[in-house]
């Protein structure tokens, strides 16, 4: 089985039609099902946030077989994922597509999961510390995109959870939770 790192890929990675659109339906349906799945997985273990269109990303070529995704493929595949709701275009002409392998909502649980792991239930901390800090280290936030983390925060807080609190800087927007 090849891999990319310690990440193994599936067995259609090698195998050269999975690189070409498939015209006929059901086919088509398949491909893009199995895309979306390995794009999530692959972002996920290598905590990967954003996928440019048009920039290197390991996913879409395979060199042992010598395919590349065409740029409708890797649109499509990337397309189908934001109608989930699995992934969101960062800008209007679809370069950059920004991968929720959480969706907002399961975020904000791994959140209030890590809050209450760490006895924090009335503490304050920075933003920052969440995304970089020591409590953070071994966890899914560690090293988490800001984007991401500020929406699964605004979600808690408009939920009653929280409260954020802006500094004078972004480094030092803070976070006092009420659990």
């Amino acid at each position: 089985m090849q891999t990319l790192g310690e990440f193994k890929l599936p067995h259609f990675f090698n195998y050269p039609p999975y690189f070409t659109l498939q015209p006929v339906k059901d086919t088509r349906e398949k491909q893009i099902q199995l895309w979306k799945e390995l794009i999530l997985d692959y972002c996920r273990t290598q905590k990967i946030f954003v996928v440019g269109l048009d920039e290197d990303f390991l996913l879409f070529s395979n060199p042992v077989i010598e395919r590349s995704l065409s740029h409708e493929a890797r649109e499509a595949f990337l397309s189908a994922l934001v109608s989930e709701g699995r992934a969101e275009w960062l800008d209007k002409s679809h370069k950059r597509c920004l991968i929720l392998w959480h969706r907002i909502q399961d975020w904000a649980d791994l959140i209030i999961s890590f809050v209450k792991d760490n006895g924090l239930e009335d503490s304050v901390m920075t933003v920052e510390e969440m995304r970089s800090g020591v409590e953070s280290r071994g966890t899914e936030l560690h090293g988490m995109d800001r984007t991401i983390l500020m929406r699964a925060l605004k979600h808690l807080e408009h939920k009653g959870k929280l409260v954020i609190f802006k500094g004078t800087s972004a480094d030092d927007e803070g976070i006092k939770f009420s659990l």
